[in-house]
């Protein structure tokens, strides 16, 4: 009888348990208990973590029961969750497991995923894990923890259980047996485990010289090993095509024999689906193998129509695989791209490219450059009384040390106007004898005053120490430039598509060209020459040289041009037209991709999403630097302002950004088109307010110290800095160092551009010269000067003819070529060598 009413209480239970899947078959019933679980999962997560910084206040409050905790109104507690959060975290953690009870949410969340039918989420397999880990690190934070109770790291049950073990076999053998719990628990739940064994085991061989062979004759049963796999893996064996796994984990397909496509699996028309990630592995004897990881067997209801499109597609990946192997030719189609074929890699063209070692830059000895505390007081005094000379009270002063200011905060008294303190920069710096006070009233975001002081003997900010930061070593950015230290000693990293262009200017040798090279020695230490390309433009001819050694790396030119470094003023109108002419292919590109930057396009290139059949290539950022914009802009004017403001406009969202420096500062050279597209500018010391005003539209340049001290303004942001300081010969270090490693056989070409201008002299034609070409001819020699506005003055004609007698001389050789605003060359000395030209 006893034996009948265990059997029907069993058969009842399981009829319950029957009736609740039944029910969460429902759609709805089973989407509200899945967010119920997920919810209830990030709440005990909430409180869990709550409990741990409020338990010393909540401890005497949870000494009640529940119902007179959550009854009782005068009861508080601090858990973020409240009291029903504060109850249930100290029943999990403190009562019961400690920390381990993490796991039980873990179990919650799982459970809710699986309702939703989320795929790779076994929760048997979980659930076991789960279970086992969590009953470990309970007990074994109580061993370690043993001897404070209220620490709740291994709760009540991992307490008591640590002191029993601990009485039972002592605290080593303790020890020992959680040590071997764990092991166990890796080696039987993951079977990959034993080829790690193997070679962990011939490693200890070879180091001890002892015989351990027979511990790799350590096999898990399989018995043991179902406990932790899932259930399905046992379908694997109906399916004769395939075999299990050998010792190294690889799969061995029977590709002989024949398939039947019409052919159903079972009567109820369930098809094994192998699904796994396959690498073809071709081995040294000719066979194919396929290599799997995380393979499962899925049991999916299909048709004849649908076991006919599965047996295709595994028969289409096979083959697509083997053709990739033997470097055959592989057509795919758009939809298709991302899903065939690995990640696009554009660094595989110099796959041994290696970025400088930073040893290569100098480390520079500061000698004696701290700022004393002798010197800090005596500033500090100072101020405070030149201040009070004024009738200026201060109620808190502090200082910030910098590599080559100090910044003084201070706090006025009450009442004391802003602007009375603002007017006194002279009658501090006299009281200082200090050069370049600068004074912030008041410090954005602060509420106090800064008075910037020069150090008596300022810092060297290396390069070295910029680049060996850990800011700029572990920074994201797409192209990222640290440009030297803030007044706090931080080093500041920047991002050049954030800014998105740069206007550097200073007055002659105080760090312009220091900075130039340190803004590009942060793009070389940072990008591959796949992913970056320089135009330099160097009217100067001797600033940028020292790069022509990374030309076929790092550097874009025109097809036609003879060197990379630009140095000709009609090569500099030529580039920027040419790079115009790519901004609108590369616009052209994006419009097809359907994205809407570069950084959108090449991650979708990458991926493989689009088809270079169709035109599509990686695109590599473009960063143009121009060192002396003045020379341009006074040879060429307008022509020269116009692409490079069009450039600014619209070339940053596919990759284009400029780096403009100029050393005059001047209205007519950074006018009011180029400021608009440049809201990034860097200004070292420059003469006068105006010329600050000029670049930054606010004072302060005009008080640097010079000698690589800087304003950097992004947006309405200004924050100055003291600029990294690279030498010639590191710079040279660099380059020679990528100069002599695999290079690209050219650099990248530009679009080819035409002159118009070459052209039509070209199509002029010289039988059909003007009635006035010797007269303008004879007036060109004479003053020496060819010119439209001269010839027209002269002659007294209209400008279209004057221009069209122009281009004659031109084409007859008496006038050279298109110069921009300076009048033309006159090739022709005198007025009796000319009469022999005509004559």
């Amino acid at each position: 009888m006893a034996r009948k009413k265990t059997s029907r209480k069993t058969a009842t239970a399981a009829g319950k348990v029957v009736s609740a899947k039944a029910k969460l078959k429902d759609p709805k019933l089973r989407i509200f208990v899945s967010i119920l679980l997920l919810t209830f999962s990030f709440y005990l997560v909430l409180a869990f973590t709550s409990f741990y910084f409020s338990y010393e206040k909540d401890y005497s409050k949870l000494n009640y029961s529940w119902i007179e905790l959550v009854t009782n109104a005068d009861i508080e507690v601090e858990n973020l969750m409240g009291k029903t959060g504060a109850a249930i975290a100290n029943q999990f953690i403190h009562n019961w497991f400690g920390l381990a009870s993490y796991s039980f949410v873990i179990l919650c969340f799982i459970a809710g995923l699986k309702l939703l039918h989320v795929k790779n989420f076994p929760f048997g397999k979980i659930l076991r894990t789960t279970v086992i880990l969590g009953i470990w690190l309970s007990i074994t934070l109580g061993y370690l923890f043993g001897d404070i109770y209220d620490a709740n790291w291994g709760g009540a049950h991992g307490f008591y259980m640590s002191k029993w073990l601990n009485a039972f076999v002592g605290k080593v053998g303790t020890a020992f047996i959680l040590i071997f719990w764990i092991f166990s628990f890796v080696l039987f739940a993951f079977p990959n485990t034993q080829r790690s064994m193997s070679m962990f085991v011939d490693r200890l061989s070879k180091i001890s010289g002892l015989k351990l062979d027979w511990l790799k004759k350590i096999r898990v049963p399989e018995k043991v090993k179902s406990i932790f796999t899932p259930e399905t893996d046992s379908k694997q064996k109906s399916n004769p095509d395939i075999s299990q796994q050998d010792a190294d984990g690889f799969i061995k397909v029977d590709n002989t024999k024949p398939v039947n496509r019409n052919s159903s699996t079972s009567n109820a028309g369930h098809l094994n689906e192998l699904t796994h990630k396959q690498e073809f592995v071709l081995r040294d004897n000719g066979t194919e193998e396929i290599e799997s990881d995380n393979f499962t067997v899925v049991d999916k209801k299909s048709n004849a129509d649908e076991t006919e499109a599965l047996i295709t597609k595994m028969e289409r990946d096979n083959e697509l695989a083997l053709k990739v192997i033997k470097n055959e030719d592989v057509k795919l189609d758009d939809d298709e791209i991302n899903t065939e074929l690995a990640d696009y890699d554009p660094t595989l063209d110099l796959s041994n490219y290696q970025i400088p070692p930073i040893d290569m830059l100098e480390v520079y000895q500061n000698v004696e450059t701290e700022v004393t505390k002798e010197e800090l007081l005596s500033n500090k005094n100072k101020i405070v009384e030149t201040l009070r000379n004024f009738k200026i009270d201060v109620t808190k002063i502090k200082a910030q040390i910098g590599p080559t200011i100090t910044l003084y905060e201070i706090i006025p008294a009450p009442g004391v106007r802003i602007s009375k303190i603002k007017n006194l920069e002279d009658d501090i710096a006299l009281s200082l004898s200090a050069l370049g006070i600068r004074i912030i009233a008041p410090m954005p975001g602060r509420g106090t005053i800064g008075i910037e002081v020069p150090n008596r003997k300022p810092e060297i900010v290396s390069m070295r120490s910029v680049i060996a930061s850990t800011r700029f070593q572990n920074s994201d950015y797409e192209l990222p430039i640290a440009l030297g230290k803030t007044i706090s000693n931080e080093t500041y990293v920047t991002d050049l598509t954030k800014m998105p262009h740069l206007l550097v200017a200073g007055a002659t040798g105080q760090g312009k060209s220091v900075g130039l090279n340190a803004i590009i020695a942060s793009l070389l230490y940072k990008k591959h020459p796949s992913q970056l390309k320089f135009v330099f433009v160097d009217p100067k001819k001797v600033e940028l040289t020292l790069y022509e050694k990374i030309e076929r790396h790092f550097l874009a030119k025109l097809p036609d041009a003879e060197e990379a470094i630009i140095t000709n003023n009609q090569q500099v109108l030529n580039t920027l037209a040419s790079l115009n002419i790519e901004m609108d292919a590369r616009y052209d590109l994006l419009k097809a991709a359907f994205v809407r930057n570069i950084k959108e396009y090449n991650t979708k290139f990458i991926a493989r999403k689009l088809n270079p059949q169709n035109g599509h290539k990686y695109l590599p950022y473009i960063v143009l630097v121009v060192d002396e914009f003045a020379d341009l802009i006074m040879t060429a004017g307008k022509e020269m302002e116009l692409p490079i403001a069009r450039l600014a406009q619209l070339a940053r969202a596919v990759g284009i950004h400029l780096i403009v420096a100029t050393q005059r500062p001047s209205t007519n050279i950074i006018t009011g088109v180029i400021k608009a597209n440049f809201p990034t500018r860097l200004a070292f010391k420059v003469a006068s307010m105006v010329d600050s005003r000029t670049i930054l539209d606010s004072p302060g340049a005009n008080q640097l110290i010079g000698r690589g001290d800087m304003l950097i303004t992004e947006g309405s942001d200004l924050i100055r800095l003291q600029c990294a300081f690279v030498d010639t010969p590191e710079i040279e270090r660099i380059t020679e160092y990528i100069g002599s490693q695999q290079a690209y056989p050219t650099p990248y070409l530009l679009p080819e551009y035409q002159d118009d201008d070459e052209s039509g002299v070209s199509a002029v034609d010289i039988g059909n010269r003007d009635d006035l070409f010797g007269d303008a001819a004879r007036i060109v020699v004479l003053h020496q000067q060819g010119s439209t506005s001269l010839i027209q003055r002269k002659l007294a004609i209209g400008y279209n003819r004057a221009g069209r007698i122009i281009d004659q001389l031109e084409a007859a050789g008496i006038v050279g070529g298109f110069e921009g605003s300076k009048a033309r060359q006159v090739l022709i000395v005198d007025e009796q060598s000319l009469e022999q030209f005509l004559g």
